[in-house]
């Protein structure tokens, strides 16, 4: 795939990963998590440009810090994310401002790691740009999956017998 092709894939898919989480969303706690993220990470380790030929080791380490930003930025967008569950059980989640400032920083990080890349002439593909958003998308998901389970389901109300009291239906205006 060439780089063009790459970029803009990784331009949609954080803009729609963006967009989405800045609105109150359902998350399904027993869903694929990881499917996108896997997708993604495939088709960045399968571009040969992911290493420079002429600097191997500086551009391991600089793909190497890149995963491990994507790695920090997921950990921080995650639980900087609001979380909670309604009376039916269903998990929710929305971005805060937090999680956005989590995001700025995450930009300012990889600029500054493409801008040591050039200074060091080292040639820099978009595979590991791709790679950094699948390790993001991956520890966000599993950190919000966790997270879900770990609130539990909404406690059911209950009679003084044990039985479980039929949900209140909600009063529609006139």
């Amino acid at each position: 795939m060439s780089g063009l092709v790459n970029a803009l894939l990784i331009v949609a898919v954080v803009a729609l990963v963006v967009v989405r989480q800045f609105r109150a969303r359902r998350i399904d706690v027993d869903r694929r998590w990881w499917l996108v993220p896997a997708i993604l990470a495939v088709m960045a380790l399968r571009e040969p440009g992911l290493l420079d030929a002429h600097h191997r080791t500086e551009s391991l380490l600089l793909v190497g810090a890149e995963l491990l930003v994507g790695l920090a930025i997921g950990a921080g967008w995650a639980w900087t994310t609001r979380i909670w569950v309604t009376a039916d059980g269903a998990v929710w989640s929305k971005s805060t401002k937090a999680s956005a400032a989590v995001w700025l920083v995450g930009i300012g990080l990889r600029a500054g790691l493409f801008a040591c890349g050039a200074l060091t002439g080292v040639h820099q593909d978009s595979s590991a740009l791709m790679l950094g958003l699948a390790g993001t998308l991956l520890v966000r998901s599993g950190i919000m999956v966790w997270r879900g389970h770990a609130l539990g389901p909404a406690p059911v109300a209950r009679t003084a017998y044990g039985d479980t009291l039929a949900p209140l239906a909600r009063r529609e205006g006139v």
